[in-house]
């Protein structure tokens, strides 16, 4: 969740999400498919030159970059959509859908770059034209950083999980790169094939590490998991930090794509009028609002004293 300026707002009426982050989201989503488009072309021509395994794995990535980079422009696009009468919540969770879909895929090619490297650790295969894959992998890092840069500037400005999921196997593609290229390297100056199949799995491995931070934050939405106990702290401090608010209870919160949802119970003198209780339940909201502007605030008013039967949750999250 994002807890800074708003960049992205929904206009009460139509329901349209606007400001800066929106324009942002759908950039960086459409650059990415573009980029891993472009890559996975000269990295065709790279493998068919080089017949390297290193240079497949990454040619395997980058093609897979292609189709979960396609799939999050779609998702982008869908979780930017206005609320309907049948998702009167939005949309925001076609982005953990997304993720999901991504780490299927990456797992997809790990498999596939495992299955043909293997078998060229017992029977290396020398490398030709090396100096044109390395060459090709040095191109493919420099559009590579200047994606995950541009990434990394719209995931500050709009908190987007499936930005974020994006960019993190582009992240990995960086330093998986880095090992084609060394493992070409020594398969070409050094004479020493055997690290060409040994760079292509460790680039498998570094990549199936990253399916797990986009499965975790991706379930994590999906299964509406509540905030970070200093979030919760701090929206219990701005409650409370207003006068006439005597407790809050049965707090729930959630998040589904760019968006948030907090629910809460307050508890208010018993002897104010339902005129007061409703302008002091609307000063909360609003400082709350405040603080997470991207963030739907449902507030429940209680008279102090009453009897009832409520939740009871164990403060036990950790940041994450």
């Amino acid at each position: 969740m994002n807890d800074q300026q708003p960049q992205i707002t929904r206009d009460v009426t139509s329901g349209r999400l606007i400001g800066p982050g929106v324009r942002a989201m759908r950039t960086v989503s459409y650059a990415a498919v573009g980029v891993a488009a472009a890559l996975s072309i000269i990295k065709l021509g790279a493998w068919y030159a080089t017949d390297s395994v290193a240079m497949l794995s990454s040619l395997v990535d980058s093609g897979l970059d292609f189709l979960a980079s396609f799939i999050n422009a779609f998702a982008v696009w869908t979780a930017l959509r206005p609320y309907d009468p049948e998702h009167r919540f939005g949309h925001g969770k076609a982005e953990s859908l997304a993720g999901l879909f991504q780490a299927a895929i990456i797992l997809a090619s790990v498999v596939f770059v495992a299955v043909e490297s293997i078998p060229r650790l017992t029977d290396p295969i020398p490398v030709a034209n090396g100096e044109t894959g390395m060459v090709v992998m040095i191109v493919s890092i420099v559009a590579t950083a200047i994606l995950v840069v541009m990434q990394q500037r719209v995931i500050r400005r709009t908190g987007s999980l499936a930005v974020a999921a994006d960019s993190l196997h582009y992240k990995g593609d960086l330093l998986t790169n880095m090992a084609v290229i060394v493992g070409l390297g020594l398969a070409t100056f050094a004479d020493l094939p055997i690290f060409d199949p040994i760079g292509a799995l460790l680039v498998s491995a570094f990549v199936l590490w990253s399916v797990y931070g986009i499965v975790r934050q991706s379930l994590d939405i999906l299964m509406d998991r509540e905030f970070p106990t200093d979030v919760r702290g701090r929206i219990r401090a701005i409650a409370t930090k207003h006068t006439e608010v005597v407790a809050v209870h049965d707090m729930r919160t959630r998040s589904a794509g760019i968006h948030s949802f907090i629910q809460l119970h307050i508890e208010l003198p018993a002897d104010i009028s339902f005129m007061r209780a409703h302008l002091i339940s609307d000063e909360v909201e609003r400082d709350i609002r405040r603080a997470f502007p991207e963030t739907d605030v449902i507030i429940h008013m209680d008279p102090e004293g009453v009897a009832e039967e409520r939740a009871r949750f164990a403060e036990t999250r950790t940041p994450h």
